[in-house]
C-alpha cells in the first residue's frame, strides 16, 4: 500500500491517477476536501503534514511513501508559511517514516533547491549549494527541506530525491506553473528571453514511479526535459490558443518597474501579484539544467517532446475550463 501527501496538486493527482491505472492501490491525505473528480482514485484520509498524529495513522499498513506536498510560493507574505509547511511538514513526513518502518520515501524536491552557476553552466545533482546563490525563499525552503530527508537517511530510511524543473501540466490555472498558460491565453504581452528547464508532469510521474520501484537509494536526480526560453515556450502556447504570441521583451530595468506595479495590485485586490521581485529576476537569467544522471540510471525513458506537452495540456485545459 502506498501513501502520497500533496494528491490534490498537479503532480499527486497525476500520480494517483497513473497508480490507479496501473492498478496500484494507494492512500491520499486530504487537509478540507476531496476534488470530485479525484475520488474514486484513491482511498482519500484526512490529514496534515503539520499534524504528526494524523501523519501516523495515514501510514498504518504503508509500505511505500510518495511526499508530494508542498507550498509552492514566491509571495513575500507567504514566506513563514511556506518555510514551515516546507520545511516543518518535511520532517514531519521523515519522521512519521521512520517511526512506521516505512520501505522507502520518495521526495519531491525542486531544481530551485540546487545551487546556481555563475558562467552559465549546466547545474548537476552535485552542484554546492550556497545562500549567495540568489536562491529565492522557496528554493531555500526546498534546500532545509531537502535537509531533513538528508537527516531521515542518515537513520537508515530509504530515500530517493527528484528535483524537477518546471512541471507543466493541466492543474489550477489560477496558482503555480499552470498559471502561464492563463496569461498567455489572456494575451499578456510581455516575454523575457530568460532560459529554464522545463518538464511534463506526465514524464514526472513516470520517472517518480520508476524510482521508487528501482534499487536507486540515498540520491537525488534533477528531472527535467528541455532547457528553453520563456518566449519559445510562451509562442508554443500562444499557438496552440490560436492566441496571439508575447511581443514586449521585459529589460531586466523594465522588470524592476513590473514586479513593484503587480506588487501594488496585489496589496489592492487582496489576490497574489502575477509578478514578484523573485519571479522577475528568475525570468531574465538564462538556468541549464543537465538531466544525464536520471537518463544514465533509466537508459530506455524517454521525455515527451515540449511542443506535444504544450499541444496537449492546452487541449486539457480547454476542456477544463471550457476556452473557445
Amino acid at each position: 500500500m502506498i501513501l502520497i501527501t500533496g494528491a490534490t496538486g498537479l503532480l499527486g493527482s497525476h500520480l494517483i491517477k497513473e497508480l490507479y491505472k496501473k492498478g496500484t492501490p494507494a492512500k491520499a491525505l486530504y487537509r478540507a476536501s476531496i476534488p470530485a473528480e479525484l475520488k474514486e482514485y484513491a482511498q482519500w484520509i484526512q490529514g496534515d503534514i503539520l499534524d504528526p498524529v494524523s501523519l501516523d495513522e495515514a501510514m498504518q499498513g504503508i509500505q511505500q511513501v510518495y511526499h508530494c506536498a508542498a507550498s509552492v510560493s514566491f509571495n513575500p507574505k507567504k514566506k513563514q508559511e511556506t518555510h514551515k509547511i516546507n520545511i516543518e511538514g518535511t520532517a514531519n513526513v521523515v519522521n512519521a517514516c521512520i517511526n512506521n518502518n516505512i520501505q522507502k520515501l520518495l521526495f519531491v524536491s525542486s531544481v530551485a533547491a540546487l545551487g546556481r552557476t555563475a558562467d552559465g553552466k549546466k547545474i548537476t545533482e552535485k552542484i554546492q549549494w550556497s545562500e549567495e546563490s540568489n536562491n529565492s525563499e522557496y528554493g531555500k525552503s526546498k534546500y532545509f527541506a531537502e535537509m531533513e530527508v538528508w537527516r531521515g537517511i542518515g537513520e537508515g530510511l530509504n530515500t530517493v530525491i527528484i528535483n524537477p524543473s518546471i512541471i507543466l501540466g493541466a492543474g489550477d490555472w489560477e496558482k503555480g506553473s499552470t498559471e502561464i498558460f492563463k496569461s498567455v491565453y489572456n494575451e499578456f504581452p510581455w516575454y523575457t528571453e530568460g532560459v529554464n528547464g522545463f518538464v511534463d508532469v506526465k514524464d514526472v510521474v513516470k520517472a517518480m514511479i520508476l524510482l521508487m520501484n528501482g534499487a536507486a537509494n540515498s540520491e537525488r536526480f534533477i528531472i527535467s526535459n528541455e532547457n528553453i526560453s520563456y518566449q519559445q515556450l510562451f509562442n508554443l502556447i500562444a499557438g496552440s490558443f490560436g492566441k496571439k504570441q508575447p511581443h514586449k521583451r521585459v529589460s531586466p530595468f523594465l522588470a524592476e518597474i513590473v514586479w513593484r506595479v503587480e506588487g501594488l495590485k496585489g496589496k489592492i485586490s487582496g489576490k497574489d501579484p502575477l509578478l514578484t521581485k523573485e519571479t522577475a529576476r528568475t525570468a531574465q537569467e538564462k538556468t541549464y539544467f543537465d538531466n544525464s544522471k536520471f537518463l544514465y540510471y533509466a537508459p530506455n525513458f524517454e521525455y515527451t517532446p515540449i511542443q506535444e506537452s504544450v499541444t496537449r495540456i492546452c487541449k486539457e485545459l480547454k476542456t477544463k475550463y471550457q476556452l473557445s
